[in-house]
């Protein structure tokens, strides 16, 4: 007895959509682990990328890669600027903006709704 291809279809589905929940949870351990698991997060996305192509899941992907790429950056120029002084304000508010992208990713992934359609 062979498996009805719907029937795939819907276990690939719900396999790709546990994994993307695992990557939000990537981007929230972040917190306790100093941002290791953000880089096995963008990990999992760059791996898994061409399997959610064409689905509401392609745009968490997207959103999530895109959060590490700035939060990257931000931390970044925190760094640089630190001996100034500056890069405690410049902390802050990307810290907040992880928080904020980690955030309504989830609401979307929760939904099962492409990121757009909650942040519209």
């Amino acid at each position: 007895m062979s498996e009805s291809p719907q029937s795939h279809d819907a276990e690939k589905m719900a396999s790709l959509k546990t994994l993307t929940g695992i990557v939000y949870l990537c981007q929230v351990l972040a917190f306790g682990f100093g941002g290791l698991t953000l880089l096995i997060g963008i990990a999992i996305n760059f791996m898994k990328r061409n399997e959610v192509q064409g689905t509401w899941l392609e745009s968490h992907f997207n959103w999530q890669i895109n959060t590490v790429w700035i939060t990257l950056a931000g931390f970044a120029i925190a760094a640089l600027l630190m001996f100034t002084g500056i890069g405690y304000f410049i902390l802050l508010p990307v810290v907040l903006l992880l928080i904020y992208r980690i955030v309504i990713g989830w609401v979307a992934w929760t939904a099962e709704k492409p990121v757009k359609q909650i942040i519209q």
